[in-house]
């Protein structure tokens, strides 16, 4: 573990750079975990040994520059809940899929490896969010939840700017039949995500435009960072390629925000 902090290489949105804001999608660099999980896995539900996990948390809490005891993040369930993070509950880790806070000094993380993470921010009211938004997040409301939970912190909904981290792209996300329909049940307009695929009956399912879509028709300026977690093995978890190479289990990237402390 000869690392430190400075080796980690969080991405970062233009949209979301604030000077009273730090946020990052962090990448596999900077991590002391090995084998399938090499790099920098946070998921405390993979099968890496904690220790590791545990210091690679550390590793991104410390570029923040805050202490790692106030990184919160949820257990993660593919669901449309919203948490609201303050410094009495930053550790209880409840079952959920996005969190938002107005109190400086916390890290909201999500973890994700192949589905969306989305990191939020009204810099003007000084309130966060951050969601993990897979196809059924998206479809069952994660993202609107996680906007309205800003508002009734404080924020305003013309001042909210998302942005949509590594995930899985259309091109390497292939679904079945009963997959579209439900989708198409939900509103026939969605059919316009899907592509034929090779597969009969399948498709190629654009969960990013999706995201775009239902955040920008919540509101909010969204943008995405247009990276692909299967394409780039280097950089990126993937539970999708881990799949097909019949590997046993996969590890998670974080993407985090935090408000800075005066």
């Amino acid at each position: 573990m000869t690392q430190d902090h400075h080796h980690v290489q969080p991405i970062e949105s233009p949209l979301l750079s604030s000077p009273g804001l730090k946020h990052g999608f962090f990448t596999r660099q900077g991590g002391v975990s090995s084998g399938i999980y090499a790099g920098l896995n946070v998921g405390l539900g993979s099968r890496d040994e904690r220790e590791a996990v545990m210091e690679n948390r550390a590793r991104a809490s410390r570029w923040f520059d805050i202490d790692p005891a106030r990184l919160a993040t949820v257990h993660q369930v593919h669901s449309p809940d919203v948490v609201v993070v303050t410094a009495d509950n930053v550790a209880e880790r409840p079952a959920a899929d996005a969190m938002v806070t107005a109190t400086p000094g916390i890290i909201l993380g999500v973890l994700a490896a192949d589905c969306g993470p989305i990191l939020f921010a009204d810099p003007e009211a000084g309130v966060v969010g951050a969601a993990h938004a897979g196809w059924k997040g998206a479809l069952y409301g994660v993202l609107e939840n996680t906007i309205e939970a800003m508002i009734a912190l404080g924020a305003r909904r013309e001042n909210i700017r998302a942005t949509l981290g590594p995930s899985i792209s259309s091109a390497n996300y292939e679904v079945g039949p009963e997959y579209v329909a439900r989708f198409i049940d939900h509103d026939p307009s969605y059919q316009s995500f899907f592509t034929p695929s090779a597969k009969p009956g399948h498709a190629m399912f654009d969960l990013p435009a999706l995201t775009l879509k239902r955040l920008s028709a919540a509101g909010v300026t969204a943008t995405s960072l247009g990276l692909c977690t299967y394409a780039d093995p280097k950089r990126f978890y993937s539970y999708r390629r881990t799949t097909h190479a019949v590997e046993p289990d996969y590890g998670r990237l974080l993407s985090a925000i935090a408000i800075r402390e005066a």
